[in-house]
């Protein structure tokens, strides 16, 4: 008899439920959010599992990792989905959810989520902390114009080498010693990120310039090598689209309708 089981993920433990083709509940436990924790609790079931289910999130990678490693078939499902799903069931607990979740495996009543490769996850693990130093500078550069502004000094338009040595020329002589030698100690940090950005972007050229598919989508008007990266590392595997079209609908890019009654 084939069973399904129903992971509910948390950062420390995961509740499991395992259903037979009948819906019955056959198993129950807990245990530490570790792919191979859980395959050790499952093959100690002695059961013949069809399919394991878990929620798509942050840990969706390291457990489908662990699992093919294992050699346990496993299937990450759309979470927002399956939210919906879930939230037909009067009690929300973890075991519940489990069950929830073992039942959609059951039923095929689930939408499955892409699992990319561990080239695609590297490199948008680089250009997420890239994107993480530039929004923290940007934050950086926009208060000390803000701080400034009080004081009557309006920046004009000034690039991120530039800016240390134009602000300091604008306050040396004009704020109080405190205030200076606290936006000195901020433009150091400012600084710093800069150098760190510029350090990644010189790699990202690198890793661009070896891959042929980057290479030739910057080869298309406007599309540089932090954009090229960023779509291909999203886009993984293009062969699971249909058609060109489809791509499109993936990234959100999709004409909305409301409209009721007459």
């Amino acid at each position: 008899m084939k069973h399904y089981v129903g992971l509910d993920v948390s950062m420390k433990n995961t509740s499991i439920c395992i259903v037979n083709e009948q819906g019955k509940i056959v198993h129950e436990s807990e245990v530490k959010t570790d792919p191979h924790a859980l395959a050790d609790a499952i093959e100690k079931t002695g059961l013949k599992i069809e399919l394991v289910g878990f929620e798509s999130g942050s840990l969706g990678h390291y457990l489908t990792q662990g699992f093919q490693e294992r050699a346990l078939p496993s299937v990450c499902m759309d979470a927002r989905k399956m939210s919906a799903l879930l939230s037909l069931r009067v009690n929300k607990t973890d075991k519940n959810d489990a069950r929830g979740i073992a039942d959609a495996l059951r039923t095929g009543m689930f939408t499955r989520v892409h699992a990319k490769n561990q080239e695609s996850i590297d490199r948008g693990a680089i250009l997420s902390m890239r994107r993480c130093l530039v929004n923290q500078r940007t934050d950086i550069k926009n208060h000390i114009r803000g701080i400034l502004k009080t004081y009557g000094i309006r920046l004009g338009a000034v690039g991120p080498t530039r800016f240390n040595d134009t602000v300091k020329r604008h306050i040396e002589d004009n704020l109080d010693l405190l205030v200076c030698q606290t936006i000195k100690g901020v433009l150091e940090v400012f600084d710093m990120l800069t150098k760190k950005i510029t350090q990644l972007d010189l790699e990202l050229l690198k890793i661009a310039h070896q891959d042929k598919n980057v290479r030739l989508l910057m080869t298309a008007q406007g599309i540089g090598p932090i954009t090229a990266l960023t779509y291909k590392a999203e886009i993984s595997d293009p062969t699971r689209f249909l058609n060109s079209r489809t791509v499109g609908a993936y990234l959100g890019m999709t004409p909305t309708q409301y409209s009721s009654g007459e």
